[in-house]
């Protein structure tokens, strides 16, 4: 019964119109009204159809627009619409895994971009904690089951690497906000894994996966989907935990920073690096984060 009603209120005019004809050739059969309202209720139907055609006509465009609203991105592709995206952007919201690729590329392009052109630039980054051993372990395995040999950089996923390519992340992000005054940059360690990858800029917004066979799937600024990718990447950081990264300011950071620098920094940020951690460890952080290989 529901489904019927729900039928009706979608085909209403056409069910009127039909209803009309069968009545007005039903009267007209039986003699009982004459030629003129016959006619009269012949331009009443016909109305009603040409509206129902004008209804369907909008409907069918709005469903093609909505299905051009998404492209679907393959291989090289993927890249060139990322250094598109990057180009003229004043601002990159990231979620996902550890932000390698943030590091070896996106970070350092569009703030060599905005620098280039004098105009600020804004970045919110949202990646795993750390600090969550379980959560980097659980991150690794899954990454490790798409992946099992080392991928582009020649690693294996590990809960070390992961751990540490987090903690590169994290520094990055201070390094570069010392170095460009109008750069406005925000990190959030979450507390769940994500197998998406998002990245929205001014123009666009790009999702990937970590298995590399799987196509991206990209939505422009003036499609639908944009704007509610936009206010779902700044729901999910407003419920993580925001590093304060503005108390990196009392600890200058040098070109090439030191074992010494590093350890202080992430004390100061209430992140402290592991105690287990030698200095060859916090060494091979700092260079993650500022000598990142592409894993893509």
């Amino acid at each position: 019964m529901a489904r019927l009603l729900s039928w009706l209120r979608t085909n209403i005019d056409g069910v009127v119109a039909l209803v009309l004809a069968l009545i007005v050739g039903l009267l007209a059969v039986l003699d009982l009204i004459d030629i003129e309202q016959v006619n009269a209720v012949v331009l009443l139907v016909l109305g009603l159809l040409a509206t129902t055609l004008l209804r369907d006509r909008h409907l069918s465009a709005q469903a093609v627009r909505d299905a051009t609203s998404v492209r679907l991105l393959y291989g090289p592709e993927i890249g060139h619409a990322h250094t598109l995206a990057r180009r003229d952007t004043e601002q990159w919201i990231f979620k996902g895994g550890t932000g390698t690729y943030i590091r070896a590329v996106t970070l350092r392009a569009c703030v060599e971009n905005a620098r280039r052109e004098q105009r600020p630039l804004r970045m919110q980054v949202e990646i795993l904690d750390p600090a969550n051993e379980s959560l980097c372990k659980t991150y690794a395995q899954f990454r490790s089951s798409l992946t099992p040999e080392a991928d582009r950089t020649g690693e294996q996923w590990t809960t070390d690497r992961t751990r540490k390519e987090a903690f590169a992340t994290v520094l990055a992000a201070c390094w570069y906000r010392q170095r460009f005054t109008f750069l406005t940059i925000d990190v959030g360690l979450s507390s769940v894994m994500t197998t998406f990858r998002w990245d929205l800029s001014s123009s666009c917004v790009i999702v990937t996966q970590d298995n590399p066979n799987t196509p991206a799937l990209m939505f422009e600024r003036d499609k639908p989907y944009y704007r509610d990718f936009n206010r779902e990447l700044v729901a999910s950081f407003k419920q993580t935990r925001q590093v304060p990264l503005s108390r990196s300011e009392e600890l200058p950071l040098a070109d090439e920073p030191s074992v010494d620098q590093a350890r202080a920094l992430f004390d100061a940020l209430g992140l402290s690096l592991p105690t287990s951690y030698t200095d060859r460890d916090v060494a091979d952080v700092v260079r993650r984060a500022l000598q990142p290989r592409n894993p893509y």
